[in-house]
């Protein structure tokens, strides 16, 4: 939600909070779209991870989340200069979002840049960090 008004929503799926580092490119957003679509977090008929995002027909809501750079080496405050100019970072994104939605995701987004309110129903709860290499 942005200002109160919902710009992205999506049922069964995965919510992707992706953090873009300064040295990150559209080849690695592409790299990176095609694991997230790939990774098998989805449980089989046995109850074992064995399916896919695009196995399952799930859908992706995709948040920039810059705040995931964060280094909290150093003092009280986190310091986010690993994180990508808004620019580079925007575009990124984008081609995120394009590579998942080309290997057949229904992709929702945010508001690339604004103050949001997510809201996640986190059934299981898998959460697992990917990184772009």
């Amino acid at each position: 939600m942005v200002d109160g008004e919902v710009v992205g929503a999506i049922g069964a799926g995965l919510c992707v909070l992706l953090g873009v580092a300064r040295e990150d490119e559209a080849a690695d957003a592409a790299r990176l779209a095609g694991r997230v679509a790939r990774l098998r977090i989805f449980e089989n008929e046995n109850g074992k991870f064995d399916r896919s995002l695009v196995d399952t027909g799930g859908a992706a809501l995709v948040v920039t989340q810059f705040t995931l750079l964060a280094d909290t080496a150093k003092g009280n405050r986190p310091s986010f200069t690993e994180a990508a100019e808004p620019e580079v970072a925007e575009r990124v994104y984008e081609a995120f979002c394009a590579a998942l939605a080309a290997l057949g995701v229904s992709v929702e987004t945010g508001l690339f840049g604004a103050r949001m309110r997510v809201e996640i129903a986190n059934d299981g709860p898998v959460t697992i960090v990917l990184g772009s290499a």
